[in-house]
């Protein structure tokens, strides 16, 4: 008669015991929130995202970060600013992330932006070039996670500077921020010279159906070196109007947002020979890195993790090394998993190596200079890959 209370007495208390568990083991986790456009124009980026949910599933399987599992919590925001705001807010209020790591987008991150400094919640690694983001005293709480657009500007303007002093130089740039950034970079580094070098400047709207009138315009003022801020299909637009002009600047730029084999391909891979961008990057399809030790790594976890990923996809390499590096901010915080400490281990990075980035690049934070990126090596596109040259170089 007493087995039945006996039992259910036991069973009781390994329930409870269970649920002791279990929100002991929620309260140790590691939070992290992200928003990314799985859907809408720009879902190609959401395999970001799947390739860090992969790896942080292999991180956990290791034994987590510090005897913690990492819970990674990623929604589509369509690239759209007001579901980026809703996403944000239930990440932040009921999922109670610590962090928001590598949430893609310019006009999407600013939607939040003063809302996760005022409930001081990290806003780590933003992918998006623009200036804005590496402003320790306004917005302490944010951290860029690309080289700035400005920043790979005067990496351009230097390398006129020493190869070709005299150059006629045209510049086309998108009429936003992501053009202003990049052509004020770029003017700063020229300094006095610009007003004297810069013989043609003009500017195109997204919404414009082609950009053939400003090339016309740029190949009429002589010049010899073409700096074309575009994106997109103006990318592809731009390779292939200098040809059908007949135009042949001597030395042609393209911001590293640009430079992806689907833009090229387009405008006729044999017309962008020659052409010049940058990158801090291996990239993990060059002959040059088949034995790389951080190549071979790589391989050997989407062999695992992904394995019907399709490995020309260069967005998954690219997750791939900032989920490196947000788990190397998070090896550092130690035992202290506390939003103001992630953030505090953010911004004291000291040369980090990471596998995928190129020999010589490292990672530098400080409380006064949040720009991890700011190392570039250019490169030369040869017809089937972009092939890097020349010394890393950087802005200072």
């Amino acid at each position: 008669m007493r087995a039945g209370p006996l039992r259910a007495i036991a069973l009781m208390t390994l329930t409870a015991c269970g649920l002791t568990q279990a929100l002991a083991d929620a309260k140790g986790e590691i939070r992290i929130g992200q928003t990314l456009p799985y859907s809408g124009p720009l879902s190609g980026f959401g395999t970001i995202g799947r390739v860090q949910e992969a790896y942080f599933e292999k991180v956990n399987a290791e034994g987590g970060i510090n005897g913690r599992k990492v819970k990674f919590i990623s929604m589509d925001d369509a690239y759209s600013p007001p579901k980026t705001v809703e996403h944000t807010r239930k990440l932040v209020e009921q999922d109670e992330v610590q962090v928001m790591f590598g949430s893609l987008g310019t006009a999407t991150n600013n939607a939040v932006h003063r809302y996760l400094n005022g409930k001081k919640i990290p806003q780590l690694f933003v992918l998006s070039g623009a200036t804005k983001w590496a402003d320790p005293k306004g917005f302490p709480y944010t951290m860029p996670g690309m080289a700035a657009y400005e920043s790979e500007g005067v990496i351009y303007a230097k390398y006129i500077l020493q190869t070709k002093p005299n150059a006629k130089i045209a510049i086309l740039a998108q009429n936003d921020d992501f053009g202003r950034d990049y052509v004020n970079g770029f003017k700063r580094a020229l300094g006095a010279k610009a007003a004297t070098m810069i013989v043609s400047e003009v500017s195109y709207e997204t919404s414009a159906p082609t950009i053939s009138s400003q090339l016309a315009s740029l190949k009429a003022s002589g010049a010899d070196v073409l700096f074309g801020v575009v994106l997109g299909k103006f990318t592809s637009q731009l390779i292939k109007g200098i040809a059908e002009l007949g135009w042949k600047p001597e030395l042609t730029f393209l911001p590293t947002s640009a430079a992806s084999i689907s833009f090229l391909a387009p405008a006729g891979l044999e017309n962008a020979v020659g052409m010049i961008s940058s990158s801090n990057q291996k990239d993990v399809q060059d002959v040059q890195w088949a034995n790389d030790p951080g190549v071979k790594d790589y391989f050997a976890f989407m062999k695992q993790y992904m394995p019907n990923a399709d490995l020309n996809n260069s967005n998954y390499a690219a997750g791939y090394n900032y989920a490196q590096l947000m788990v190397a901010v998070l090896k550092a915080c130690k035992d202290d998993f506390s939003a103001e400490n992630i953030k505090r281990q953010a911004a004291s990075l000291k040369d980090l190596q990471l596998p995928l980035l190129l020999p010589g690049i490292t990672i530098t934070t400080g409380p006064d200079d949040y720009l991890p990126f700011q190392q570039l090596l250019l490169r030369r596109f040869d017809g089937k890959s972009w092939v890097g040259f020349g010394k890393v170089l950087d802005d200072q």
